[in-house]
């Protein structure tokens, strides 16, 4: 695929490099690659690859901005808050680079959509922050013999390498299975440092733009760790597992599968009945004319001292989840508690500590503090 005279121009610096050349730089023209999210990673992944010359750069992803997006996802500005994600990328990318043909999927990832999107590309690039998507992705990948430029981040560490399928490990050969859910936080309740996806994100988009090429040493069997409070990297080595269930000697895992199940996340319904029943719940609606009405509760905050300072319900006693253990006897197992943190998560987790060492009388704030700044108190800060 000839590349015409604004593009030589527009690509001159590649073109002098040897490496890359005109024959290069026409390869990342015929490129078609995914990237599987628009959000921290997806920003700079889909911002390089454009500039880079990716002539076909497909995007999906199923959210709107919010404005605790800007923090991090550098695709999206302030006049872009509550527009759909993939219209806000694709006009970003555009703007760097009209050559690049960018097909957005307005629409979750699933397995019944993934196999027809993935064979009108080369390999994918993921920006995803959730279990289900990498194993799906993954497997995905190993069945149509495609490649994976993988990365995630959390709080100040984050985390690169290359699955490809023949070459070197997938990731179940990494994590044969995913963690407990609740187990690992998400950045909306564990936070993430905003220039982290910067850096991880351009990694990945290095290593994309090097399968294109066929150059340099791709990070297939390496998993590249980073820290940024130490400004240090470190690199794991990554074997292929001969017993692993989807790229082993004996597969047992052939197609595709429910991956929510398998990383036992429960649909919306069946989680409300199941923990209604041990733990019941109140609005923050309910909470404020209980307040309102002197009502003799108390108010539980299980989040971090720093989250607290942020915010905070008037009269909420703060005991971090951590140290909920250790200071549980500061409570009278006889008040009326109502327990909170920022979302809910992990509320529960202090209600079912408490029901296990012998209270009773508690509710679970709905939504956490994040309800009670939206349905009961304006004033009171979102995070």
């Amino acid at each position: 695929m000839a590349l015409t005279h604004e593009e030589i121009s527009r690509y001159s610096r590649h073109l002098i490099l040897p490496e890359v050349g005109p024959k290069g730089q026409e390869k990342l023209k015929s490129a078609k690659v995914l990237m599987v999210g628009t959000g921290g990673l997806g920003s700079p992944i889909g911002l390089y690859l454009a500039a880079a010359g990716v002539g076909t750069l497909g995007i999906i992803d199923f959210d709107t901005v919010d404005a605790s997006n800007l923090q991090r996802q550098i695709i999206h500005g302030t006049k872009d808050v509550g527009r759909l994600k993939v219209e806000s990328a694709k006009e970003k990318i555009l703007d760097i680079n009209p050559n690049t043909r960018v097909v957005a999927y307005n629409e979750r990832l699933t397995s019944k959509n993934i196999t027809q999107i993935l064979n009108e590309y080369d390999f994918i690039v993921d920006g995803t922050d959730n279990f289900p998507t990498r194993y799906l992705v993954n497997d995905a990948c190993v069945f149509a013999k495609k490649a994976f430029v993988y990365g995630s981040i959390f709080r100040f560490e984050g985390q690169a390498t290359v699955f490809f399928p023949g070459k070197g490990p997938c990731y179940r050969c990494l994590f044969e299975e995913p963690p407990p859910p609740g187990m690992v936080p998400s950045c909306a309740e564990g936070g993430v440092l905003g220039v982290l996806p910067a850096l991880i994100g351009s990694v990945q988009a290095t290593e994309a733009v090097k399968l294109i090429l066929g150059r340099g040493d791709p990070l297939i069997g390496r998993l590249l760790i980073y820290d940024a409070l130490k400004m240090r990297f470190r690199e794991v080595r990554i074997r292929p597992n001969k017993d692993c269930i989807v790229c082993g000697e004996h597969p047992t895992v052939k197609e595709l599968i429910d991956y929510e199940a398998f990383c036992g996340i429960q649909p919306p319904l069946e989680i409300e009945t199941r923990e209604d029943d041990r733990i019941p719940a109140i609005t923050a609606v309910e909470l404020k004319a209980l307040i309102d009405g002197k009502k003799p509760i108390v108010i539980l905050d299980v989040r971090e001292e720093h989250e607290y300072e942020i915010c905070n319900i008037p009269q909420a006693r703060l005991i971090p989840l951590s140290a909920l253990p250790e200071r549980s006897g500061e409570l009278n197992p006889e008040d009326d508690i109502i327990v909170h943190c920022h979302r809910g998560i992990r509320s529960k987790k202090a209600i079912q500590y408490l029901q296990e060492v012998g209270f009773q009388k508690l509710r679970n704030l709905t939504g956490g503090i994040h309800a009670w700044s939206t349905d009961a108190d304006p004033e009171c800060p979102q995070y």
